[in-house]
């Protein structure tokens, strides 16, 4: 029997160079992250006080300079906590696996699922990719398609390109 109990989730603007980011938190950790031109994450019904609690703010500040450490390109020197719990199974490994991915360097959805140990789900791996709720901290971004081809991009091929050109991995076109 599952136990009955109520989400909390906080939601806060992220300032960046490139506009505001949306990030919403749960008690465990990041859980989602929007791009500026994404508008607000579906989320299940929360309860939010609009307060948000010390272990949340210390998060916000952590994602914050996070998100403006790749947005240059660079390695973040701390990453907050991710809750990934909204996730299946197979999309918290892929997940996991991507946000192993070091800054400048990229994967094939192929090398993603070998790395997961499910060489045949390279489909399935692309389909995590795109429902991946915290982008540019988990690089989604930097899976490619085979032979190196972009791929798609949940908030935009546009989004995709400046986040690989700013990480130095392909040029402007």
């Amino acid at each position: 029997m599952k136990s009955k109990h109520t989400l909390h989730y906080h939601a806060t603007e992220l300032e960046t160079s490139v506009g505001s980011f949306l990030a919403l938190f749960s008690d465990q950790g990041l859980v989602s992250l929007a791009f500026p031109t994404q508008g607000n994450p579906a989320i299940p019904q929360p309860e939010s006080t609009g307060v948000l609690p010390p272990a949340v703010r210390r998060w916000r500040k952590i994602t914050e300079a996070a998100l403006a450490a790749l947005l240059k390109g660079k390695c973040p020197q701390e990453m907050p906590p991710f809750d990934i719990s909204s996730g299946t199974e197979f999309q918290q490994a892929v997940w996991r696996a991507m946000a192993a991915i070091p800054v400048g360097q990229q994967r094939s959805y192929g090398q993603i699922a070998e790395a997961i140990g499910r060489p045949r789900a390279v489909r399935a791996v692309g389909q995590a990719c795109g429902a991946n709720p915290i982008p540019v901290l988990i690089p989604c971004h930097r899976v490619l398609a085979a032979h190196g081809a972009i791929g798609g991009f949940s908030a935009g091929l546009e989004w995709k390109r400046l986040l690989l050109q700013r990480e130095g991995l392909i040029l402007p076109l």
